[in-house]
């Protein structure tokens, strides 16, 4: 894992933007803060392998991140994708179990690492803590059933239109860089070719536009085809 540093400086303050820190005291923070390591990694590297041990949670700084699983047969299927702000590895910090899963930078990324041992004090000395994690893992478990509600009841074109949907910003934009129809198709648990038909099938009917740089959400994407 290559990664190369950044001053504390540039990461001071960065835990209080993250939904996970941002009710806890700033004395805590700060002291968490003094002990975590800010980092920065290049594209297409893999931060961390399902079935490492556990050492850290990971923030996003800058970037964008996929979280992935391979079977034995070398097939990947897409979590989600994590951009500034998000974070990942709060399961095996906890418990201190293996990863669960895997995790490459899709752009160059700025992280922040906060130790194992740096949260487990925070609960210690602030007990409300435990709350706020017990809150944001019952979130992610909602999302989870989410994501297995749609791939038991949608068909393709409605996993793809929530795949497009889950990837856009506010503006309903898909930004650089580029999500090819394979991730999608890998996010959605289908083919590269199916994915290809239904976007060139969005793109007829003008339900999205393919702009320098972005794919654009113009109205409602279609549920069922």
């Amino acid at each position: 894992m290559t990664a190369t540093p950044i001053t504390q400086q540039e990461a001071n303050a960065m835990l209080e933007n993250v939904r996970l820190f941002a009710d806890v005291p700033a004395e805590y923070r700060a002291q968490l803060e003094k002990l975590s390591i800010p980092r920065r990694f290049p594209k297409n590297t893999v931060l961390v392998t399902e079935g490492d041990e556990s050492t850290y949670l990971y923030i996003i700084r800058k970037g964008t991140a996929s979280a992935f699983l391979t079977n034995e047969d070398g097939r990947q299927v897409n979590l989600n994708y994590m951009q500034e702000g998000e974070y990942f590895g709060e399961l095996s910090l906890l418990d201190g179990q293996p990863r669960s899963a895997s995790v490459m930078t899709v752009t160059d990324c700025e992280m922040i690492l906060v130790p194992r041992a740096g949260v487990l004090e925070l609960l210690n000395k602030y007990p409300e803590f435990a709350m706020v994690l017990i809150t944001e893992l019952t979130r992610r478990v909602r999302d989870l059933t989410d994501s297995v509600k749609d791939m038991a009841l949608l068909d393709v074109y409605g996993r793809v239109s929530n795949a497009l949907e889950k990837l856009a910003d506010q503006d309903k934009r898909i930004h650089n860089p580029k999500v090819t129809h394979q991730d999608i198709a890998n996010m959605v648990g289908s083919s590269r070719e199916m994915v290809s038909r239904i976007m060139k099938q969005l793109l007829i009917g003008e339900y999205i536009e393919q702009c320098s740089g972005y794919i654009e959400i113009k109205k409602q994407l279609p549920r069922y085809w």
